[in-house]
C-alpha cells in the first residue's frame, strides 16, 4: 500500500486483536463487529453483534460494503477525485504451483540457529 488505509474494518476483535492494535498505534479508525466477549474501548465504531454467526457476518459486511460503495457514489456527484478501482495499487502476492516451491521460499526466511542457541541454553543444559 502507498499509504494507510481510512479505516479497518474487523469481524472478531478479540481473534483479530494484532490488527486492532497495530490499527490504533497507528491512528486508523477501527470499525468492528463486537460481541459480549470484545473489549470495546480499543473499538472507535462499535457494532453490536454476533461475530460467531456467519450469517449475521455477511449481513454487516455486506452493508459496510454497500455503505462503501454509496459513500464512493456521493463523492463522486460532488465532483471529488478517486482513484478507480483499478488504479490502486495491490502488492503481488506470490503463487506456488506446488507446495515444493513454498517450502523452498520460505527456508530462506529460516534463521540459522539451533533450538539450544534460540532458547539460550549452555552446551552444559542442553544435555
Amino acid at each position: 500500500m502507498r499509504r494507510l488505509p481510512g479505516v479497518v474494518y474487523v469481524v472478531d476483535p478479540r481473534k483479530e486483536h494484532i490488527a486492532v492494535t497495530e490499527a490504533n498505534r497507528l491512528g486508523i479508525p477501527v470499525v468492528a463487529i463486537t460481541d459480549s466477549n470484545c473489549d470495546p474501548d480499543e473499538i472507535q465504531f462499535v457494532i453490536p453483534g454476533n461475530d460467531d454467526a456467519i450469517r449475521a457476518v455477511k449481513l454487516l459486511t455486506g452493508k459496510m460494503a454497500d455503505a462503501c460503495l454509496e459513500g464512493r457514489q456521493v463523492a463522486m456527484e460532488r465532483g471529488e477525485q478517486l482513484p478507480s478501482m483499478e488504479e490502486r495499487e495491490f502488492l503481488e502476492t506470490p503463487r506456488y504451483d506446488l507446495i515444493e516451491e513454498y517450502l523452498e521460499d520460505e527456508e530462506d526466511y529460516l534463521p540459522d540457529v539451533s533450538e539450544d542457541e534460540f532458547l539460550g541454553r549452555d552446551d552444559e543444559e542442553a544435555r
